[in-house]
């Protein structure tokens, strides 16, 4: 198997003997590929010597191919074609092209906020293909740090990771508490927390969302107590479902209120400091037109809540 280092010198060597099998001549295919006869047939024998066998015979005709080199036709003409492709995707992406977007994001935040930015993107940049990935914060980092995203659309869970790539804060989001429907506290139009001192919280897993739970104990301090959680769960939907079974109670981004739960009211925060950061996370380099229209698509659909 060649290394990295030769990967490029065995496909010239394949593709050159590609277009010797297609012309069924050393000379007319030296000629194609604009280098001398003797370069190209140097290139044929260190094929040979690379693989351990004669992949062309030579005849008064000219050349035909061996049984291996018929193998190595149907074996290796995909993979010059994936190779060709793959590199001039690479090379518009170095100049800042993309005919592919890959974008993570949180279902909660679809709605209210994804949905409206791409159909604006998808006004501006049609020519764009879009890979839609619902996916937990963790996954989200994890997906762009393997390379496997383009962009994150996050909450505060970006801030672990904002070091590593290009970020924005799409804006500071007012805060709603979900509470059990028909309770006292979902009759009331605003809920201060200092008014959730006492209640049992629902906690989300630090595995999906990193730094929640935290952020709901911060702003509770704020209110000059110690949120007590009495379970924490893997996934909103269970959370909501426990808040609803369990009275109990859970701090949200406001686009929250758009939302319905069963058996569960969503109720805004008026507290000053009871802020949620809406984040966006990008890969570093240059940065494709469909990626900087993204983000200002979802700045100004994120500023509705701010």
């Amino acid at each position: 198997m060649p290394d990295t280092h030769t990967l490029g010198f065995m496909m010239d060597r394949i593709r050159a003997l590609l277009t010797v099998i297609e012309e069924g001549s050393v000379n007319r295919a030296a000629v194609r590929l604009r280098i001398s006869q003797p370069a190209l047939s140097r290139q044929m024998q260190a094929l040979e010597n690379e693989l351990g066998g004669k992949l062309l015979e030579r005849e008064t005709s000219g050349v035909k191919p061996t049984a291996l080199g018929h193998a190595l036709v149907r074996s290796m003409r995909p993979l010059v074609a994936d190779y060709k492709a793959a590199v001039a995707e690479l090379r518009r992406q170095a100049r800042g092209e993309r005919s592919e977007l890959r974008v993570g994001y949180l279902i909660s935040a679809a709605q209210s906020v994804l949905t409206p930015a791409l159909a604006r993107l998808r006004e501006s940049h049609p020519e764009v293909k879009l890979k839609l990935h619902d996916l937990s914060p963790r996954e989200q980092i994890d997906g762009l740090r393997a390379g496997e995203l383009d962009v994150a659309l996050i909450g505060q869970e970006g801030a672990v990771a904002a070091s590593e790539f290009y970020s924005a804060r799409l804006g500071s989001l007012g805060v709603c508490v979900a509470v059990a429907e028909g309770g006292e506290l979902a009759t009331r139009p605003k809920i201060a927390l200092k008014d959730l001192k006492g209640c049992d919280f629902i906690g989300i897993d630090e595995e999906q969302m990193p730094g929640r739970n935290q952020w709901m104990s911060a702003l509770c301090k704020t209110a000059g107590f110690k949120p007590r959680f009495s379970v924490v769960v893997d996934g909103i939907t269970n959370v909501l479902s426990l808040v609803a079974s369990e009275n109990a109670v859970t701090l949200l981004p406001a686009y929250f209120q758009e939302f319905k739960h069963p058996g569960v009211t969503f109720v805004p925060v008026p507290d000053a400091r009871a802020k949620w950061d809406f984040t966006v996370l990008w890969q570093r380099g240059k940065v494709p037109a469909s990626t900087r229209a993204l983000v200002q698509e979802l700045k100004e659909a994120a500023a509705r809540f701010a």
